[in-house]
């Protein structure tokens, strides 16, 4: 069996920014077990799979450890596969998932992104999120994943991270955020319990992040940069009950994958 494949950087505009994602061409759907291994294999935050079905496109994404229910990073960068490699006459691109049915568009340079909001419900500063960012926030809210707010960009780019103590909560992941100096928030993001220490650009957690500043900054439209080691922007919007992530992606390398 041969499967296309392509390595793509999403959000960013260069190579070797932004946050890496590997997407793969299915025609059919192979066991749960062979895409876990192919993702372990792939060694990158998350490889999304997918297999066109009429109009729509199915699409899954996996951890080097697991499957989740949103990725914001491989979603774009499956998009761009789409619009750009597989099918170029195509001005957006439908997906259906876990998540429900996300939509991509192609807005100017820019891939929009149309992701469920998920606001967070503030909750008491637990120890263990002041012994896992070994600083205590100023907030913190709970969704599928912690948010941890703090006082000031410094304090996000200066963590440093007890993975262990991490991987302890009762969470997918933590993001940690505040506002910022040159856009409107900052954030980063620790998911060691589904194998990805630091991710460098995190899509879904923005779901939780863009209704919290929107609602703190009172505007809809936000920019967005994530302070991992790689680095990435987004161009957020919350409106009508969702979220909307722009950014831009470019594809590494084509490969064909033998099974």
């Amino acid at each position: 069996m041969k499967i296309r494949y392509f390595h793509v950087d999403a959000f960013t505009h260069q190579a070797f920014r932004g946050n890496p994602a590997g997407v793969a061409a299915l025609e059919s759907w192979l066991p749960d077990e062979t895409l876990q291994l192919m993702a372990r294999e792939h060694g990158l935050p998350e490889t999304a799979f997918f297999v066109k079905r009429g109009g729509l496109f199915d699409l899954r994404w996996y951890t080097p450890e697991s499957e989740v229910d949103l990725c914001g990073h491989a979603t774009l960068a499956t998009a761009h596969v789409i619009l750009n490699h597989l099918e170029p006459g195509r001005d957006g691109v439908e997906f259906q998932t876990k998540s429900g049915l996300l939509t991509v568009i192609r807005e100017g340079q820019l891939l929009e992104m149309n992701f469920p909001s998920r606001p967070g419900e503030k909750i008491a500063i637990e120890a263990g999120i002041k012994e896992a960012l070994g600083v205590t926030p100023l907030e913190l809210y709970k969704s599928r994943d912690l948010m941890a707010v703090v006082e000031s960009e410094d304090t996000v780019r200066n963590i440093v991270p007890n993975f262990e103590a991490i991987k302890k909560l009762d969470c997918l992941g933590v993001v940690v955020t505040a506002p910022s100096k040159k856009a409107d928030f900052v954030s980063r993001f620790f998911a060691p319990s589904v194998g990805v220490p630091e991710d460098p650009v995190t899509g879904s957690a923005h779901c939780t992040l863009v209704p919290y500043w929107s609602q703190r900054l009172k505007k809809t439209k936000l920019h967005a940069l994530q302070l991992s080691e790689r680095g990435g922007e987004l161009f957020c919007e919350h409106k009508n009950g969702r979220v909307t992530l722009g950014g831009r992606a470019v594809t590494y390398f084509e490969a064909v994958i033998q099974l």
